[in-house]
């Protein structure tokens, strides 16, 4: 029997290729940017690349250079995200246990936010009672489930009149 993986693997392999091409080594910059910078900064600005330094021919062997950073981050924030750039720096370094990020470049634009589902309307249990009946004449089960979802959402759609 197979080994039921967490989806954290799962989403590492697709879209850890994407994240590789922007430059970060896996998907935990963008899950941990809240622990990092904080819930409030985080509300108004993102990690969207991390730029790598070209590797020199003859470079000595021993510790990387530092990446920089490049944040988007919305309107006014950039301001105060700014100010707090050495304290973000600080915090990305500390997180990794390495020096990975020198400077952070921002980029000022909108952020790409989830969009949240309205909820679904209360439905008043008589009109609930009206699309029951409704389909209750319908033999096949499935047809008859699927009609009563239809039914439930237009009731519930519709304003009173």
């Amino acid at each position: 029997m197979a080994r039921v993986k967490p989806l954290a693997e799962l989403i590492e392999a697709c879209v850890g290729p994407a994240f590789a091409a922007q430059g970060f080594a896996s998907t935990d910059i963008l899950a941990a940017w809240p622990d990092i910078v904080g819930a409030r900064l985080a509300r108004y600005c993102q990690p969207s690349k991390l730029e790598w330094p070209r590797r020199r021919r003859k470079e000595p062997e021993g510790r990387p250079e530092s990446g920089t950073l490049v944040v988007r981050v919305e309107g006014v924030f950039a301001i105060e995200l700014q100010h707090l750039v050495p304290v973000v720096i600080e915090r990305i370094n500390a997180h990794y246990g390495w020096a990975c990020v020198g400077r952070i470049v921002m980029q000022q634009g909108r952020l790409a936010r989830p969009s949240r589902r309205a909820q679904a309307p209360i439905l008043d249990p008589a009109r609930r009672g009206e699309v029951a009946l409704a389909v209750s004449g319908i033999g096949d089960e499935a047809l008859r489930d699927a009609l009563d979802r239809l039914g439930t959402a237009v009731v519930a759609a519709r304003p009173k009149r």
